[in-house]
């Protein structure tokens, strides 16, 4: 009995011994990669600051570029990591790391592929969008202006109040119409004048108001004009073509078609111009003569002193 306990002891020790030794052994690597840490995670934390910097100086969406930044900086600290696990002789376990963060990577891909889908997209986006904040954009249906882009969803804000968020996988593959990319946008309306007018006479009116309008961009490359649009049933319909600043859509845009709108009106109404209502055709068949008209009266005393004054 003291043999076999006298054998378990000295078991223990030569295990200890043994450990001791690895451990002496294994001091240059600890020390090695201690330091690899150390020098790592400083030098890793530096560059991504500088990169982080030069990609916000060139991104006007401050989210998607702190973002950029700090998926940079994960990147560089596991990398810092594996060296040191290298250093320490342990790149078996370095290699099993890595490859049990692919085979997860791959399978939280097709877990979440439509959050991962827009996650790619955002960062596309963020390098190369066809947009701005603040622009006035439609997107499947959806008009109104941009108001951030996330990770997962561009953000629009619409002129009558609602916030819509468009995942950013739609915006990169679906039509995408900006209203506001360069400043400037054609807007058009039909004006409707008699027959019997003359039609070179009203579009000089209408081309003056174009002229004189200080909503109206004039340049050499934007042309305003008036041109014959179609034989209406009572009119003879004519089409007013202008440019507009857009830079704010709604101001710019949509609040000076209808000065443009009502400038022409009454400068067509000044100057003796008609604009007649459709005339309607009302046909009598089986030889009837007559049209049946009847007119009811409301018997009430309110109603009675109305019709009498």
């Amino acid at each position: 009995m003291e043999d076999q306990v006298e054998e378990k002891v000295d078991s223990i020790q030569d295990l200890v011994r043994e450990l001791w030794s690895d451990l002496l052994l294994a001091i240059p690597g600890l020390i090695l990669a201690l330091i690899i840490i150390i020098v790592g995670l400083f030098v890793a934390r530096w560059l991504a600051k500088l990169a982080g910097q030069k990609i916000l100086s060139r991104m006007d969406d401050p989210l998607m570029g702190r973002f950029l930044t700090n998926t940079l900086r994960i990147l560089l600290i596991i990398g810092v990591v594996l060296l040191a696990l290298n250093a320490m002789g342990l790149g078996g376990i370095a290699a099993g790391i890595f490859g049990a963060a692919g085979v997860g990577a791959v399978v939280l891909g097709f877990a979440f592929q439509d959050i991962g889908e827009n996650f790619i997209a955002g960062i596309v986006l963020a390098f190369n969008r066809p947009f701005e904040v603040l622009d006035t954009i439609e997107i499947d249906g959806y008009f109104g202006k941009v108001r951030g882009l996330n990770l997962r969803y561009t953000h629009l804000k619409t002129f009558d109040g609602k916030d819509i968020y468009i995942p950013n996988a739609d915006v990169l593959k679906k039509p995408l119409q900006n209203y506001t990319a360069d400043g400037f946008i054609r807007s058009d309306f039909s004006v409707g004048i008699d027959y019997g007018d003359d039609i070179d006479g009203a579009k000089a009116v209408i081309q003056e108001v174009l002229d004189d309008h200080p909503n109206v961009v004039h340049d050499e490359e934007h042309e305003n004009f008036v041109i014959e649009d179609e034989l209406g049933v009572s009119t003879v319909n004519l089409k007013v073509y202008f440019w507009l600043h857009t830079k704010d859509f709604r101001a710019n845009s949509l609040q000076s078609r209808g000065l443009v709108i009502r400038d022409v009106k009454n400068a067509i109404d000044r100057t003796g111009y008609n604009m007649p209502a459709d005339i309607t055709e009302v046909k009598l068949y089986g030889g009837a003569r007559d049209i049946p008209i009847r007119v009811e009266f409301d018997n009430t005393p309110n109603s009675e002193a109305e019709n009498l004054e």
